[in-house]
């Protein structure tokens, strides 16, 4: 597969290229690696494409992790308690996980809540989502996971990758692309979501 459109937020991709432009490196190389032809498997059941041969979602994501495995790419599970008390949220990121739950009953707090969020692949602070999902995933990836990664201290940049229209046009309806993608960013304005990302749009 191949890169066609990239989008730096919040300097994303020159924090990529200053401090970690081997990673970067070995990211865009693995990319390059899978051969989508391959994954073309699926038979469309869609009234407006019926018996049409379309990408597989679920076996281009197994092929991902495949090679970012290789690469000793991890998933992550980032674990946290839950408060609705701006105030002592403040304080209640910056602690240890096994410290927030006695700093809220501390505050008063019967029975915290803990919760947590897991990401696909991360190396060095990275965390990388390649998602092929609806749109409201992409958009739960963009403005909840990797902000809560950053903000937690996991990671200090985030890596979304996603399909070009050209690609997306040959897969099941209702999948995220690209460019909506980024034109939704962009209309949220420069600084929102509050984390250093970088957007990868790719083709076959």
């Amino acid at each position: 597969m191949e890169i066609a459109e990239k989008y730096s937020h919040l300097n994303g991709e020159e924090f990529l290229i200053v401090h970690h432009k081997n990673v970067y490196e070995e990211i865009i190389e693995i990319i390059q690696a899978v051969e989508a032809d391959k994954f073309k498997t699926k038979v469309s059941k869609e009234k407006t494409m019926p018996g049409k041969m379309l990408y597989n979602p679920d076996a281009l994501n197994r092929e991902f992790k495949r090679l970012f495995k290789t690469q000793n790419w991890e998933d992550m599970r980032y674990s946290y308690y839950v408060t609705t008390n701006y105030t002592i949220m403040q304080e209640l990121i910056t602690l240890p996980l096994e410290k927030q739950k006695e700093y809220l009953i501390e505050k008063g707090v019967e029975s915290p809540v803990y919760s947590y969020k897991q990401t696909d692949f991360v190396k060095d602070n990275i965390a990388i989502e390649v998602q092929f999902g609806k749109y409201a995933f992409v958009a739960y990836d963009l403005f909840v996971k990797h902000l809560l990664f950053y903000s937690g201290g996991v990671i200090n940049v985030g890596i979304e990758v996603l399909p070009m229209k050209s690609m997306q046009s040959k897969m099941s309806t209702g999948i995220a692309y690209y460019e909506g993608e980024v034109y939704n960013i962009l209309r949220h304005g420069r600084n929102n979501p509050p984390v250093p990302l970088v957007i990868l749009g790719i083709t076959p």
